[in-house]
């Protein structure tokens, strides 16, 4: 009936998508935000790594990227992602293009695929009003293949949760 048609049946990037083009103004941008893809975020940081002057042979593209994707799942900003490093060089400069690169996101209105995740948690931590209006969408949760959450995910579903418990999960051994 009518009540099918208020469900959301997604992915989590999905559901943290259309809650940022409705509430994103809330973290200062602007709901029209380009979601960057792979390639877009390849050539953020080539023209970083040009601007810093750093090799793209001794700072590969592909490991920075892989590395500010590890820390956005930590939910780890530059500076908390170099203070649990070995803080030598290289991981300064490393931190030093993340830096830039969360710079030009901002500056493009832009996210990539990992922040869907992190600036939906920081959406929801820092509105309660917003937190409260998914709460009462969401009265009950269902996630499958559980065994693949991480932790920007499991945060996602404990915030929602947390208040009516009705949450069902599905996974593998």
């Amino acid at each position: 009936g009518d009540k099918a048609g208020k469900l959301w049946v997604s992915t989590f990037h999905s559901s943290c998508c259309r809650i940022l083009r409705r509430d994103i103004e809330k973290l200062g941008m602007s709901n029209n935000f380009t979601i960057y893809d792979d390639e877009n975020q390849m050539s953020i940081l080539k023209d970083i790594l040009k601007q810093l002057n750093l090799s793209d042979k001794t700072y590969p593209p592909r490991e920075i990227k892989a590395k500010i994707g590890d820390a956005k799942m930590n939910m780890l900003t530059p500076d908390e992602y170099f203070a649990q490093s070995d803080k030598d060089f290289r991981m300064q400069k490393i931190v030093e293009v993340y830096r830039l690169y969360e710079e030009r996101l901002k500056h493009n209105n832009a996210l990539d695929f990992d922040d869907l995740l992190v600036k939906t948690l920081a959406l929801l931590e820092t509105n309660p009003d917003i937190l409260e209006k998914y709460r009462g969408k969401f009265r009950y949760v269902l996630v499958d293949e559980y065994q693949d959450t991480n932790m920007p995910q499991y945060r996602f579903v404990e915030l929602l949760c947390r208040e009516h418990g009705n949450i069902c999960v599905v996974g593998d051994d």
